[in-house]
């Protein structure tokens, strides 16, 4: 993963990370700092968990969680889109459009584990 974020407003920020808790924290910390006390709280509570039950899945699910949100985050667009379509599921005045934003979030977020998937 490079050090610098891209400056194009087409591409993506950074490259997508592997989903090693460093190179998460890493792209967390480029693209969404204000996270990063979210992120520690979240790997700390999946690695007493993995203890506790003696099994790698909450290490696992916490990897595919932050692997998605930069998935999404690293594209300023899609990170756009989806707040705005989060915004409008709750806010919004009627079914169809509460259904509509949820759809796109829905899309939004299948092709964010596609790319943590593919890695």
């Amino acid at each position: 993963m490079s050090s610098q974020p891209a400056v194009t407003g087409e591409g993506p920020l950074i490259p997508m990370p592997a989903l090693d808790a460093e190179s998460l924290r890493a792209a967390v910390e480029m693209i969404v700092p204000t996270r990063r006390p979210e992120f520690d709280r979240h790997m700390a509570r999946a690695m007493h968990q993995a203890r506790d039950q003696e099994s790698l899945a909450p290490l696992r699910l916490f990897s595919l969680h932050w692997g998605m949100i930069i998935a999404v985050e690293r594209w300023p667009d899609r990170a756009a889109r989806m707040r705005e379509c989060e915004a409008l599921a709750v806010e919004a005045p009627d079914d169809k459009r509460r259904s509509t934003a949820l759809a796109e979030i829905r899309a939004i977020l299948d092709v964010a584990e596609r790319e943590v998937r593919a890695l």
